[in-house]
C-alpha cells in the first residue's frame, strides 16, 4: 500500500514558510533588520539551532543577508526585478518614460479599485495616515521627505490590494522611480505645476479609498498619472525649446 509514517516537519521549515510570506506580503522589505537570534527565537518559540537552519537557507536563497557585526537583513529582492542593461536602456529612452507612466496608470488604477473594495480597515488607516504627512511634508518638487512620503503612498495602495505580484513589480517600478532612471521629479515638477495641485490629486485618491469607491479610486489614480505625463511632456518640450533658442543664439553671436 502507498502510505508512509507520517512525520513532524522540522521546526526550521516552519520558520522559513513563516518568514517567507511575511517577505512575500510585503511586511518586511528590503533593508530591514530582523530581531537577534535570541529575540526572534523566543518569538517564535524555537530553538536557536532550528532559527539558525532557516535563517542560513534564506541566505542561500537569497532573500536574507548577513552583514558582520550588524545583523540579518532582508535583502535587496527589487534590484533582481530589472538587470542593469535594462535599466540603463530604460533611462536612455523617452519611450519607456512614457510606456512606465501608462504601465503605472493601468496597474495603480487597478489597485487602488482593489484597495477601496479589499483593504481591510488597517489598510485604510496606514493610506490616511501616510497621506495626514504628506499634507504636512511640503512640496515635493523640494522636500525629499515628500518625495519619500508619495511613493509609499503608492505603496501603501499597492499593500491594500493584496496581490502580492502586484505589490513586488510596483515597488520595483518605484524603486526605479526614486533612482531617477525615468525622470528627476525634482526638474519636472518645477515651474507651473504647484504642490497644491499635486496634493488635491493625492486627497482625491484617499478620499475615494476611504470612502470604499472603487471606481472613483480608479478614476483619481488615473486623472494623478495624466496629469503627470503633461508635466513630463511640457517639461521635455521646454527643454527642446531653449536648446534650440541657445542654438539660435550661438549663431547670432558668431556672425556678429
Amino acid at each position: 500500500m502507498p502510505f508512509q509514517k507520517v512525520t513532524a516537519a522540522k521546526l526550521s521549515v516552519a520558520v522559513v514558510r513563516q518568514i517567507e510570506l511575511l517577505i512575500l506580503r510585503g511586511v518586511l522589505v528590503p533593508g530591514d533588520r530582523l530581531p537577534s537570534e535570541r529575540d526572534l527565537a523566543d518569538r517564535l518559540g524555537v530553538s536557536r539551532p532550528s532559527l539558525r537552519d532557516a535563517l542560513s537557507e534564506l541566505q542561500d536563497r537569497g532573500l536574507l543577508s548577513a552583514k558582520a557585526g550588524s545583523g540579518v537583513y532582508v535583502a535587496d529582492v527589487l534590484g533582481s526585478a530589472f538587470s542593469p542593461a535594462l535599466v540603463d536602456l530604460f533611462a536612455r529612452h523617452d519611450e519607456a518614460v512614457f510606456d512606465y507612466l501608462s504601465f503605472r496608470r493601468d496597474i495603480e488604477g487597478h489597485a487602488a479599485e482593489r484597495a477601496a473594495r479589499l483593504g481591510s480597515d488597517e489598510d485604510l488607516r496606514i493610506i490616511q495616515t501616510i497621506y495626514d504627512r504628506m499634507e504636512a511634508a511640503g512640496d515635493p518638487a523640494s522636500s525629499e521627505e515628500a518625495a519619500k512620503l508619495d511613493a509609499q503612498f503608492h505603496s501603501a495602495i499597492m499593500d491594500a490590494s493584496h496581490n502580492v505580484v502586484m505589490l513586488h513589480v510596483m515597488r520595483s517600478m518605484l524603486e526605479l522611480l526614486h533612482q531617477g532612471v525615468f525622470y528627476n521629479r525634482r526638474i519636472m515638477f518645477q515651474g507651473n505645476t504647484t504642490r497644491e495641485a499635486l496634493l488635491d490629486q493625492h486627497k482625491a485618491i484617499n478620499v475615494a479609498i476611504q470612502a470604499r469607491d472603487g471606481d472613483g479610486a480608479r478614476y483619481a489614480v488615473e486623472a494623478h498619472l495624466d496629469f503627470v505625463e503633461i508635466c513630463l511632456r511640457e517639461h521635455q518640450r521646454a527643454q527642446r525649446n531653449a536648446e534650440i533658442a541657445r542654438q539660435k543664439l550661438e549663431k547670432e553671436t558668431e556672425q556678429r
